[in-house]
């Protein structure tokens, strides 16, 4: 008599409801004395399919990975829409934020607004 062991016996039902599920977009976030610099990698996806927004302190970046309808082996590459939301500490210049995607990697530059920006005072000796 054989006995087989699976692991875990429901990774199909687990895999297929991942796969239909929208998906989160993983980030890295710096800061700097005068902006935030935020990295996501998105490979494959084109500037034209990145809806990105800024408003006061809050940044929202989504989009859709396109993926062929075709019988795969083995499907761990990403595909279906993605969102992430991410509130930072201080408000942002939303008019000058930069963005570019260069080799899958999506970088924000995100400017701090003036008054989120720190100040030097000079003291005045008499």
């Amino acid at each position: 008599m054989t006995f087989y062991v699976q692991t875990y016996p429901y990774r199909r039902t687990a895999r297929r409801w991942a796969e239909n599920r929208e998906r989160t977009l993983g980030i890295n976030v710096r800061e700097e004395n005068d902006a935030y610099v935020l990295s996501a990698l998105v490979p494959g996806i084109k500037s034209d399919d990145l809806n990105i927004q800024v408003l006061e302190d809050v940044v929202r970046i989504e989009g859709e990975y396109k993926a062929e309808e075709n019988q795969y082996l083995v499907r761990e590459l990403p595909s279906g829409s993605f969102n992430r939301t991410l509130r930072l500490p201080v408000p942002l210049d939303a008019e000058n934020v930069e963005a570019d995607i260069t080799d899958g990697i999506l970088t924000l530059r995100l400017p701090k607004a003036e008054s989120a920006r720190p100040k030097q005072i000079k003291i005045q000796s008499r």
